[in-house]
């Protein structure tokens, strides 16, 4: 990236098996989502419910380690609740990152078996994040 651009921080939000991931891979940034913290050595997801909190500090330090460095980043997470966005949007403030949000709205499988029971419930909480 040259020097002169600013970096560019974007936040991919959606329900379980809307896109996210793979808009954020089409993407040319450094790639971050909470569900990387649960991929072991050997390439298995491994799920654990009481490390949720601990997988998104994890993502929240990776997106600053990256911004710090002048890396354009891309987090794909599904951004349900307002208060999830708040601390990309200070990091986005605090390196001058070009914020932008994108909202993925397809309806595929969900690629970890999210129950559709916990999807419409995330469905019936969607907050709009408007900047």
């Amino acid at each position: 990236m040259n020097k002169t651009e600013q970096v560019k921080l974007t936040l991919i939000r959606g329900l379980p098996g809307s896109g996210k991931s793979t808009l954020a891979r089409k993407l040319d940034a450094i790639h971050l989502e909470a569900d990387q913290f649960f991929i072991q050595e050997n390439g298995v997801h491994l799920f654990k419910p009481k490390k949720l909190k601990a997988a998104h500090k994890w993502c929240q330090n990776q997106c600053e380690y990256h911004l710090k460095q002048g890396n354009n980043v891309v987090v794909s997470n599904t951004f349900v609740k307002r208060w999830e966005v708040e601390p990309y949007l200070n990091l986005a403030k605090k390196y001058n990152a070009n914020l932008i949000i994108k909202t993925c709205t397809e309806k595929y499988a969900s690629i970890h078996d999210v129950s559709e029971k916990t999807i419409q419930k995330m469905s019936d909480s969607w907050e709009e994040v408007i900047l």
